[in-house]
């Protein structure tokens, strides 16, 4: 089955202010994504990168609505020496530490796709052996097998 890891940009992205073209489509996606992860199509992972970051929101109702998602992970991931090594690789990239943590946890998981909203980590990202990554939309398309290879 295929496995998601969204970071917290991508779980923040209907907080967003939805006057953007690009925000209102991005929502639409992941909102989509989350609704396969309901009916059983697709699983995502949850971690504790997920957990220490959303506990940070200064905004309660939205803390409260992306700490959800934890109840319906398929795996969480905590931190292991897995997980840091792959983020050190990361870090190398040029990736900001909470961001390598992330894409640590997502490998550790057995993700198929990382999903992130942030275009500099996914430019960093193109290339890294064992991860496929990219915006909602084209996880959206992977996801619904929407082009024919």
């Amino acid at each position: 089955m295929m496995r998601l890891y969204l970071d917290l940009c991508c779980f923040n992205r209907p907080f967003d202010d939805q006057s953007q073209t690009r925000v209102r489509l991005e929502t639409e996606a992941k909102l989509a994504l989350q609704e396969h992860v309901r009916s059983g199509r697709i699983e995502i992972l949850w971690s504790y990168i997920l957990d220490f970051e959303n506990d940070q929101n200064p905004f309660l109702e939205r803390a409260e609505s992306i700490g959800a998602w934890r109840a319906m992970a398929a795996d969480q991931v905590s931190e292991s020496e897995a997980v840091l090594g792959t983020a050190r690789q990361v870090s190398a990239l040029g990736v900001k530490a909470y961001d390598a943590l992330h894409v640590g946890c997502a490998v550790a998981g057995g993700a198929t796709i990382f999903v992130s909203t942030d275009d500099a980590l996914l430019r960093r990202l193109r290339g890294f052996p064992g991860l496929h990554s990219a915006l909602p939309a084209e996880a959206l398309a992977v996801v619904e097998d929407w082009y024919e290879d």
